[in-house]
């Protein structure tokens, strides 16, 4: 158990110009969500962190927009103009101001940081009685990272940035890792006396290091054991890059844990997706948001699953097969080629081949609700407009138009009569031919 309070402070004002994209960096989605929502779910999982500060600059107001809606514990700051992250921190400072506990400062940008990881390092930093804790970590090829210097007795006392640093200071294999543990009251005057002659004219926020050594104050630095955590994402190729990342580890955690993925290289499942031991996932199967998936199901191949999907036991999900925030219960399946969206099923369901719900007014953008009760079942190409209601064990003829509810064990059909034209064909092309044989 912790003896102090922890805050974070969330930095997630930067452009991120190298993304070369209208859309704030930290606002790219990995499966659909945000990277400053994988940083801000971290930090919130350790269990330690009470309040959130993001540092908001760059296209701020969306920044903001995405926080508010998304997190009760998370409150916006806004850094303008960006003067460095020495200067982002400092924004926070009446915030802070009678604060007697710790503050964890972290990149927006790095999704695949781990809250196991987080943890472990503030309990670090408490255990080690310090006063500034630094993450770092080993790298063979550490370029574009600051370094981590030490002094000729292996004491921690400054980290060098990249564009600043000495032909001997780049040789240093350990780099910093952009996370940091402070004793605010301890601490937080160095963000006062913070100076701005370095390469880039801002403000670091590695610069609060060699105060602390100066202060003759305990500083310490953890060395991170897995240096994928600390990847941050500066453009597109970095994304994709951390999409493998994350995808990869989520997969074989599954597998472990029970789940058959026949070809995990083209199997991308998020990780807030739960799966059933058992359940067997087929090649080029996309699977996003939060979702719950049962055992004994087949998924797949070339399905995708978007957030907010609650799968029972026993359901198949076939090929070219798209659900979205449904609920689909116990035995049922849809099989091929189907659409289903805002919907309710309930369990031995059969949807048929080409079947679809459509619940998207484009007019009034409202989207409404498809319920699919027990032991119903749809022909080949149904499309069940909704609000509409398909009651227990009744069944859609194929190629029907559904636009009221249908009750139990009933058929609906909307077709027209089927009409035979004898010799159509043959007397076209006897008229195109102008009647030679």
């Amino acid at each position: 158990m912790l003896t102090r309070k922890v805050k974070s402070v969330i930095l997630a004002a930067g452009k991120g110009t190298r993304m070369k994209s209208e859309l704030p960096k930290v606002l790219h989605t990995i499966f659909d969500k945000p990277l400053l929502g994988y940083v801000i779910d971290s930090v919130n999982k350790t269990g330690y962190v009470s309040e959130n500060f993001v540092i908001v600059g760059h296209e701020a107001e969306k920044v903001e927009a995405y926080v508010n809606e998304n997190y009760t514990n998370a409150k916006c700051v806004l850094q303008s103009p960006q003067l460095g992250t020495g200067d982002a921190v400092n924004k926070t400072m009446p915030y802070l101001k009678d604060f007697d506990g710790y503050v964890i400062v972290i990149c927006g940008d790095t999704p695949l940081i781990t809250s196991e990881t987080i943890k472990s390092f503030i309990d670090f930093h408490e255990i080690n009685e310090a006063d500034l804790t630094v993450m770092s970590a080993i790298f063979e090829n550490p370029k574009n990272y600051g370094r981590i210097i030490r002094d000729k007795n292996k004491k921690f006392i400054a980290i060098a940035e990249e564009k600043d640093a000495t032909a001997e200071q780049k040789a240093v294999k350990e780099v910093n890792a952009g996370i940091y543990c402070i004793n605010w009251k301890t601490v937080s005057p160095a963000f006062n006396s913070l100076q701005n002659n370095n390469a880039q004219g801002e403000y670091y926020l590695t610069d609060i290091v060699k105060w602390a050594v100066n202060q003759n104050l305990n500083v310490q630095s953890y060395i991170l054991d897995n240096n994928e955590e600390i990847f941050g994402i500066n453009s597109k190729l970095h994304l994709s890059q951390a999409i493998k990342i994350l995808n990869r580890k989520n997969v074989e955690k599954l597998m472990e844990d029970g789940v058959e993925i026949i070809d995990p290289d083209t199997v991308y499942i998020s990780p807030e997706t739960e799966i059933g031991a058992d359940t067997i996932i087929l090649p080029n199967v996309y699977i996003t948001g939060k979702n719950k998936i049962g055992s004994h199901c087949k998924i797949g191949p070339f399905s995708q699953i978007r957030g907010g999907t609650q799968i029972g036991n026993n359901v198949r999900i076939g090929n070219f097969v798209e659900i979205k925030k449904s609920i689909i219960k116990d035995n049922t399946n849809v099989s091929h080629l189907s659409y289903i969206g805002d919907s309710e099923l309930g369990s031995k369901v059969n949807i048929g081949a080409g079947t679809i719900t459509a619940n998207y007014n484009p007019i009034s953008k409202i989207k409404s609700k498809t319920i699919i009760k027990d032991g119903a079942n749809t022909g080949s190409n149904s499309v069940l407009v909704a609000p509409v209601t398909i009651n227990e064990m009744a069944s859609i003829g194929a190629g029907s138009v559904i636009t009221k509810d249908v009750e139990p064990y009933s058929l609906a059909i909307t077709r027209s009569p089927m009409r035979i034209f004898s010799n159509w064909v043959k007397t076209k092309i006897e008229q195109l031919s102008g009647g030679i044989k």
